[in-house]
């Protein structure tokens, strides 16, 4: 959910993204030709960033131990979206202007009278736009088309010709992982609980892209997908965060300060692994530089959460732009899994182990796969997975729609099944929890909340107080002249800083020393190393920090 901007902060963001425009952070894509809405690129300064960002997420989550990391294409098949739901819901409800024809997301319009727009379904929001009538944002008209739903998923052909196949630009990375759940499986010893995660490019069609990295056409994003097993007993340490007070708004609660292991005994979060990943996903934004302060844990309303959710928080940030959604954290229970089951009547199923074992009597049917497989051919597992669940005193040819077909079941495709079983376990469709992270929107509010100005000589200065994990450039390398063996010596300096493993240092001679310190704060380098007379003479440095501007001399073996 992306809260309004108030206007103080309007001359603040101006600054503020031109500046990362000028050094390079984030910058309008295809500029020359334009620009195109919802695309940006990530320049020198930003790629570095977005990758020591991306860095740590994996680090973080990998720790964990029963964790790994996969990647699947951007491309993706019709029918895995189709098995999944995207294709008949993810779409946004917009409305075009009458009088200059530009697209409008309907509850975007209707944000500012309605306290939850995208909450609400297509006739409401026709309802409160004809009530409202809202001005357009781009001419300022008050007349509109009405309400129509449009699917946010890029289209694409897998193929070329009549073999092509349909397929999207994927909206989202979990379906890859949800449909790798037989290897994830093997892979981890068929023992839950065990993620997968993964870091990539995400697609939507945004009906109106806006509030620069907010909302894009081009995103990345990360998300964890975490199986476990729903009557297992699952205990979780949070003996590091039980001094950490979250600012926590629950659905019937209201804003609270609370540890989340008091959220958790008081049934405000409603599962001990949502609780320890809330707990998981603060600690991350902290480590990366947001703001503690700027951070707050949203519960979805009944009426917001999916169908499927038995809970939803987001991870809410503070910045230029009010409060933004930046990280969700849902329960989505076995409804990924059981989808693409059913679609596919491939088996996504673990395997519990019975304390004592049980004595079943079977009764019922199945197909028998040599007629069966013949007659019913790329529907005969999904066939079978419907003919197993019938009661045993069903009549056969019996009728069934089947991926909306029409299917006859005749008696010669059916066998009867009766026995008496010893079982000792049963299997199951593991449920799912997942943290699913906006990196660009985190990427946008840690610029925001390191991005400081202060007086300096009548004018405004800027520094960029980025945390040093995820700084693009660690130090910069400064020689007060390229002279008297100066140059030389900064030459080597950043040569051996850069062959230090995951150290990045940058070479600058270019102005006066005092620009030179200027630029490397405005890009936040932790640490300015000066080369000057008395290095030539007696082989050290001064060495500048960013936060404080404090100087100290060093020799340049301890560097």
């Amino acid at each position: 959910m992306v809260r309004a901007m108030s206007d103080d902060s309007g001359a603040r963001l101006e600054r503020l993204s031109g500046m990362l425009k000028r050094r390079g952070f984030i910058l309008p894509a295809f500029e020359i030709h334009g620009g195109a809405k919802g695309l940006y690129d990530f320049g020198p300064n930003g790629g570095r960033l977005r990758n020591r960002v991306n860095q740590m997420w994996l680090n973080h989550w990998i720790s964990m131990g029963n964790v790994s990391e996969i990647s699947c294409p951007t491309i993706t098949p019709y029918e895995v979206l189709e098995a999944s739901g995207h294709v008949g819901e993810f779409s946004d409800f917009m409305t075009g202007c009458l009088s200059c024809e530009e697209v409008s997301r309907a509850d975007t319009l209707l944000e500012d009278y309605h306290p939850n727009p995208d909450s609400l379904g297509k006739l409401e929001l026709q309802e409160l736009l004809n009530k409202s009538s809202p001005p357009c944002p781009f001419c300022g008209e008050k007349s509109w088309s009405d309400i129509s739903a449009q699917n946010l998923m890029f289209n694409t052909k897998i193929g070329a010709g009549t073999s092509g196949r349909d397929g999207f630009l994927r909206p989202e990375t979990a379906q890859g992982m949800f449909t790798s759940f037989p290897v994830l499986y093997r892979h981890f010893r068929e023992r839950l609980p065990f993620g997968a995660i993964q870091i990539g490019k995400g697609y939507r069609n945004e009906i109106s892209p806006r509030q620069g990295m907010i909302r894009l056409r081009e995103f990345n994003m990360a998300e964890l997908e975490y199986f476990i097993d729903p009557e297992a007993s699952i205990s979780h340490d949070f003996s590091s965060w039980s001094g950490v007070k979250l600012t926590m708004i629950g659905e019937n609660e209201g804003e609270v300060l609370t540890s989340i292991v008091d959220a958790i005994k008081v049934g405000m979060v409603r599962h001990e692994t949502v609780g320890f990943f809330i707990a998981r996903t603060y600690e991350f934004l902290i480590g990366v530089g947001i703001d503690p302060s700027r951070v707050r844990f949203r519960q979805h309303e009944s009426n917001e959460m999916a169908h499927y959710a038995t809970d939803c928080w987001d991870a809410e940030i503070h910045g230029s732009y009010g409060w933004v959604e930046c990280v969700g954290i849902a329960h989505r229970g076995c409804y990924d899994l059981e989808a693409h089951e059913k679609y596919t009547g491939k088996s996504l199923r673990a395997r519990r182990e019975f304390a004592t074992p049980k004595e079943v009597v079977i009764d019922g049917w199945t197909t028998d796969s040599a007629v069966a497989g013949p007659a019913f051919r790329s529907l005969a597992g999904k066939v079978k997975l419907v003919v197993e669940e019938l009661p045993s005193d069903t009549s056969f040819p019996l009728e069934l729609s089947i991926e909306d077909q029409l299917v006859t079941i005749e008696q010669t495709h059916v066998k009867r099944v009766q026995r008496t079983d010893t079982l000792t376990g049963e299997w199951f469709i593991p449920h799912v929890i997942e943290p699913a992270f906006g990196i660009d929107r985190i990427i946008w509010h840690i610029l925001d909340h390191a991005y400081d100005e202060i007086e300096k000589q009548g004018e405004k200065y800027t520094i960029m107080k980025l945390n040093p994990n995820v700084v693009p450039i660690d130090y910069v390398v400064l020689p007060l002249y390229e002279k008297d063996g100066m140059g030389e010596i900064a030459r080597e300096i950043n040569t051996m800083l850069n062959s230090r493993f995951g150290v990045v240092s940058s070479f600058d001679a270019s102005g006066s020393i005092g620009r030179r310190y200027a630029r490397a704060d405005e890009i936040g380098v932790p640490v300015c190393i000066t080369v000057d007379h008395q290095s030539v003479e007696d082989e050290t440095v001064t060495i500048r920090t960013r936060d404080t501007g404090q100087q100290v001399r060093l020799k340049i073996s301890e560097l």
